[in-house]
């Protein structure tokens, strides 16, 4: 496959972007513990794993062999959009936010989170398809050549990869605060569908490579798709099936909602 993409540009400009969420999250830390109780330490290091996954996949020599070799193109695409985002989802990234912020800026962040538009774009069907269905556009059109031929669309691709992944993970798992929330039956049952349309989009592509990926190479990136994908799926189903569990003890219940210092952080009292 010929590859134009000039990669050494690309890997700067979506590292940058990782290692500045990385140092936001450190820098609201700080000024969050100066104001309330100490932010979880498990946190900050979740977060950081988080960003250094997804910097391995875009940064370095996986992200280099990407450009020319389809399964270190699948691992990266696993660990960018599967991976990390799990670890970012555990951390409470919003939350944070809210707790750093001034009331004025928490006020309007609510709001943008409240809004119609936030609500469509997290809601798990919106978020699977923007997730699975994006995959599938990718892998079965032109736009996989169209990638390794500019630049600025491997940048998009990237991006949405991961901003993807993101959503849909906290579209299934409850973490952060909610104001949109859909039931544990209707998430289990966009998550499967979810997993089942990239089982199947791993396997179509065993049989149906790529545009401009060989056979044998499809077959080995569809195999680390199917399989490892299915291991990471396992994660996120076993974080989902204990919040489901955790809420079906009202006793023991873990409210995904603000805690008194986020109320505080948000309605000033």
């Amino acid at each position: 496959m010929n590859h134009s993409v000039p990669g050494i540009n690309l890997q700067f400009l979506l590292g940058v972007v990782f290692i500045f969420l990385l140092a936001a999250y450190i820098i609201a830390v700080i000024i969050t513990n100066q104001r309330y109780k100490k932010w979880p330490v498990y946190r900050t290091i979740y977060w950081t794993i988080g960003m250094l996954i997804a910097l391995a996949a875009v940064v370095g020599p996986l992200a280099n062999s990407a450009h020319s070799n389809f399964t270190a193109h699948m691992v990266s695409h696993l660990l960018l959009s599967m991976v990390a985002p799990i670890f970012m989802a555990v951390t409470k990234p919003m939350t944070l936010l809210l707790r750093t912020a001034n009331t004025t800026f928490a006020r309007k962040l609510t709001s943008i989170l409240k809004s119609r538009l936030l609500k469509f774009v997290s809601h798990p069907i919106t978020a699977a398809v923007l997730n699975v269905g994006g995959l599938w556009l990718l892998y079965t059109t032109d736009f996989f050549v169209l990638m390794h031929e500019s630049a600025f669309f491997a940048l998009f691709v990237h991006l949405h990869f991961f901003i993807a992944g993101y959503i849909f993970t906290i579209s299934i798992i409850y973490f952060d605060p909610v104001y949109h929330q859909y039931s544990y039956r209707f998430r289990a049952a966009v998550l499967i569908i979810a997993i089942a349309g990239h089982d199947i989009l791993s396997k179509y592509m065993y049989a149906n490579p790529p545009a401009g990926v060989s056979q044998q190479e499809a077959e080995t990136g569809s195999m680390v798709m199917y399989y490892a994908g299915d291991w990471i799926e396992v994660a996120l189903i076993i974080i989902f099936c204990w919040q489901w569990y955790k809420s079906a003890n009202p006793r023991k219940n873990v409210a995904f909602e603000f805690n008194r210092e986020e109320q505080v952080a948000v309605n000033g009292k």
